[in-house]
């Protein structure tokens, strides 16, 4: 069994934390239910649509064959996402940055920008 290193649980804590903002912020109105992290890093509380994305995105990066060299996704030359769902992250942590940024979190600047 593989393990998961210190850069792929810090980007998991991140997505999670990113899905959580703009699930909450864009689907107010739906169910939401507990989504627990791998590793034990924890849980969200996600509607099935974000639920479903963020499974995805933890599989997907868990699989990154990049990983020696990992940069950040949007530096990335190969997307491991189809483009459907390179399109949602990229919604997600535009809405997600800005939102945490606005809320004092600027140690997410760095992610945003870079």
């Amino acid at each position: 069994m593989e393990t998961t290193t210190t850069h792929q649980i810090k980007d998991i804590k991140l997505l999670g934390k990113f899905v959580e903002v703009y699930c909450s912020g864009k689907h107010k109105a739906a169910e939401h239910s507990p989504f627990v992290l791998p590793e034990g890093l924890g849980e969200r509380t996600l509607c099935p649509e974000c639920a479903s994305f963020l499974k995805y995105a933890i599989t997907r990066r868990l699989k990154c064959p990049l990983e020696a060299e990992k940069p950040t996704c949007k530096h990335c030359r190969t997307h491991c996402y189809s483009k459907q769902q390179l399109a949602k992250v990229k919604e997600i942590m535009a809405y997600s940055g800005r939102t945490l940024m606005l809320r004092g979190r600027l140690d997410y600047i760095w992610h945003y920008f870079f």
